[in-house]
Formats: structure tokens, C-alpha cells, sequence
């Protein structure tokens, strides 16, 4: 970012604006938002103590505002009034009823500090703006599911749900310390800790037939979704390496990093794609079968008697 006068204004109340946004912002998130050194940071920073804003620093944690330190609205650009508009739409149809609603209201505060051209400007984009979910998110019943999520992970409060699984017929009852929440493959999903199991658990929210809060505490600390993953990614996997017909290659693309694509080599005969995956006999298998008459397994192969099995099975179903 350049530090001519003007970009650097900017800069500066946009540092002032995020300040205000949490409690403590280190000075490595500022200089990695900005794209700019640490020492611009500082200098900054000074600026803003010269102006007379009350920062207090520390080191090694960071800077932070005085309680009770506010500025007025800081009026939006035409691009910024845009993006509330997409993210509305998106609030509408991502999250559940509860969470829908409670931003439309804070967008009637957003709209209320817009300059009339900002505000002409939203009301001929939202009603041009349509987006449709391929799948059902939430179940209709609990319109307040993430607001409840949300309250156990911040508060630190087990949830109860009923929840239907797709390996059993009933439903099941559990009492959960709610980790993370995550939007992945078209579908939310909270990683938890299940006291019914005794082990961390990843559940669909749009499974959930029930959710309440509860008093009880976490009995445990728990890490980041990170954390999780990273032990995920460490766990044991398999390569398997596939050679597909060229003129199919695109059509893979949108779906193979879900089971563990690492890279791909194009060779004359195809196109050499190779993955590390956990799931080879279920998620990977059933997922080659789509495209199996137009690819050839290289290794494992335990794959190909995988297959092998799933084909057979299906066969003898066709014929009953």
C-alpha cells in the first residue's frame, strides 16, 4: 500500500475504525491487513495518540482503546453500501431465522447513517439481488440454532439436542460442549465435544431436531477448529493415484478437494491426479464410480477390489 498522504489518512482511520471493533488488535494484524511494516504501524499509532485518542499499548499484547472512547459513524463509501447488500442476502438465506433477522435489523442502523446517494444506491440493488441455497440449512423447527451455538461457545455452556444421524433410524439425545461452527460442502456443521460418546463429534445443524441451552459448564478446554483439523490432516491416510480422460477434467474440479486432491500431471494418455484421502473404501470409491468409465486406477489396489465389491453388490441387487 503507498504511503502517500492521502492513502496514508485512509489508513489511519481505518486503523482507528478497527480498534474500535475489538477489544485488543496486535500491531502484526494491522501491518498484515495493510500490507505495510511494522514501523508504519507505529508511526500510525502515534499519530492517533497525537490527535488525542486514548490508546493504550502493551507489549506483547497489543493495542486497545480506552473504555467509554467512541467516535461518530464513520460515513461508507458507494462499494461499502454494495457489500452490505450482498451480505444481507447472504445472512437471509446462510444463517437461520433468528440470525436473519437480527442483522436486518442492525442493516436498518447501517442504512441510517448513509448519505442519500448511498441509500438510492441499496434500495436499486436488493431488490435485483437473489441467492438460493442448494440445500436445507436449518431445520425450520429451531429458527434460533446458531444464536443458541453462538451464546454456548462464547459463554462457555453445554447445549442439549436431539439429533437425527443418518445411521440410525431414531433420534438420539446428547449433551454437547459446541467447539466450532463451519459452513462447508453446502452444509453447516458444528464440531463439538459429545458427552454421549465421550469424544469430539462433527453434527449437520440441519439434523438437529432440537436444541436448548443449558447451565452447565464446559468441563473441558478446548482448542481451535484448527487444531482439530491439523490433527485431522496428520492422521493416517492413503494415496491413491488415478489416470482420467482429459476431456473430464474440468467436470472433477469443483468436487475433488473434498477427498483430499494434492496434484495433478498432465500425461498423453490423461491426466495423472494424485490424493491423499482417509476414506478410500466409502467416500473416494463411491465418488470414482461416477466417473470410473472415463479413469484408471494406478494404486491402490485396494481400490480396485473396492470397486469391484460395490459393482458386484449392485449387480446382484439389479438382478433380485
Amino acid at each position: 500500500m503507498s504511503d502517500a498522504p492521502l492513502n496514508r489518512f485512509d489508513r489511519i482511520v481505518a486503523i482507528l475504525i478497527q480498534l474500535q471493533s475489538k477489544k485488543i488488535v496486535k500491531a502484526q494484524e494491522l501491518a498484515d491487513r495493510f500490507d505495510v511494516s511494522l514501523r508504519t504501524i507505529y508511526r500510525d499509532v502515534r499519530s492517533l495518540e497525537t490527535s488525542g485518542v486514548p490508546i493504550v499499548s502493551e507489549a506483547g499484547v497489543g493495542y486497545s482503546i480506552m473504555d467509554g472512547y467512541r467516535l461518530p459513524p464513520v460515513m461508507f463509501t458507494r462499494e461499502e453500501a454494495s457489500s452490505f447488500v450482498a451480505a444481507e442476502k447472504l445472512m437471509q438465506k446462510f444463517t437461520d431465522k433468528s440470525f436473519g433477522a437480527y442483522y436486518e435489523s442492525a442493516m436498518f442502523k447501517v442504512k441510517s447513517v448513509l448519505r442519500g446517494k448511498e441509500k438510492d444506491w441499496i434500495d436499486a440493488l436488493q431488490a435485483q439481488i437473489i441467492i438460493n441455497p442448494t440445500e436445507t440449512l436449518f431445520n425450520e423447527n429451531i429458527p434460533n440454532a446458531l444464536e443458541i451455538l453462538f451464546e454456548s461457545i462464547a459463554e462457555k455452556k453445554q447445549v442439549f439436542v436431539k439429533y437425527q444421524s443418518m445411521a440410525s433410524e431414531k433420534p438420539s439425545e446428547r449433551h454437547l460442549e459446541p467447539v466450532s461452527i463451519f459452513h462447508e460442502n453446502n452444509y453447516w456443521y458444528i464440531l463439538a465435544y459429545c458427552h454421549f460418546r465421550n469424544d469430539y463429534r462433527q453434527f449437520r445443524t440441519d439434523r438437529l431436531l432440537q436444541i436448548q441451552r443449558t447451565v452447565l459448564p464446559f468441563k473441558l478446554e478446548h482448542g481451535t477448529l484448527d487444531d482439530f483439523r491439523q490433527k485431522e490432516s496428520d492422521a493416517h491416510k492413503t494415496k491413491v493415484r488415478i489416470l482420467v480422460d482429459k476431456s473430464i477434467v474440468r467436470f472433477l474440479k469443483s468436487e475433488r478437494n473434498h477427498y483430499g486432491f494434492v496434484s495433478e500431471e498432465i500425461k498423453n494418455e490423461g491426466v495423472e491426479m494424485t490424493f491423499f484421502t482417509q476414506s478410500v473404501e466409502h467416500g473416494f470409491a463411491r465418488w470414482y464410480l461416477m466417473f470410473g468409465d472415463y479413469a484408471h486406477i494406478l494404486e491402490p489396489e485396494s481400490l480396485k477390489q473396492r470397486l469391484l465389491e460395490i459393482v458386484e453388490n449392485t449387480k446382484a441387487r439389479l438382478q433380485e
